[in-house]
């Protein structure tokens, strides 16, 4: 049984420094989510503010994890998993679900976000397999290919403008369309549009 309980123990002594703001990424991006639920429960609009600022602060620790770790020269294959997944949360389902939050919540909006967060999780899934074919020998990583999934902060940002001047709901921005019985939010497009960018095979030099 003792044997058993240790286990985890074990894991979390295998952390790097980094992995611990990767972590705080991760818990940033489920913050946003609970802010976004809690608006969706009480229209106050600060929690629409919370949820944006949330992935600000994940972005943050995004940047911060990477720094640490070259740093420090402290990498492992956990802590690249661990990136993924955390901004899988981050930077992919919560933009969604402020997106949605925010008022985008028609039958096609819906698709339309699906579309972006399995966008993201491509992009992720795709950079990791490119990183350990081209670092190989140990040559680094020079480029990825399509935007990285951090870049939705962009719309994150759009988001929380909207919300600043009460743009949310029915008074969305570009307000809404019908198309066989299903309603179009012509803001949605966007998370249309930065998704396919993830997965597109423009080259972007890895900074």
């Amino acid at each position: 049984m003792t044997h058993k309980l240790q286990k985890p123990f074990s894991m979390i002594r295998e952390f790097h420094l980094a992995d611990w703001f990767t972590l705080a990424n991760a818990v940033c991006g489920t913050g946003a989510l609970f802010s976004m639920l809690t608006y969706l429960q009480t229209t106050d609009v600060r929690h629409v503010y919370f949820a944006c600022g949330l992935i600000v602060a994940a972005l943050i620790f995004d940047v911060l994890d990477g720094r640490i770790a070259r740093w420090r020269q402290q990498t492992s294959a956990m802590g690249r998993e661990l990136d993924s997944l955390a901004d899988v949360i981050s930077f992919g389902v919560a933009p969604a679900v402020i997106a949605y939050g925010c008022g985008m919540q028609g039958f096609y909006d819906r698709i339309v976000l699906a579309y972006f967060v399995a966008c993201g999780v491509s992009r992720l899934a795709r950079y990791n397999i490119t990183t350990e074919v081209m670092s190989e020998g140990g040559d680094k990583v020079k480029y990825f290919e399509g935007t990285p999934i951090p870049t939705s902060l962009l719309l994150v940002v759009l988001m929380f403008a909207a919300a600043s001047q009460g743009a949310l709901g029915e008074s969305l921005w570009f307000g809404k369309v019908e198309l066989a019985g299903f309603t179009l939010h012509p803001l949605v497009l966007l998370f249309a549009v930065s998704g396919s960018l993830m997965v597109s095979r423009i080259r972007f030099p890895k900074l």
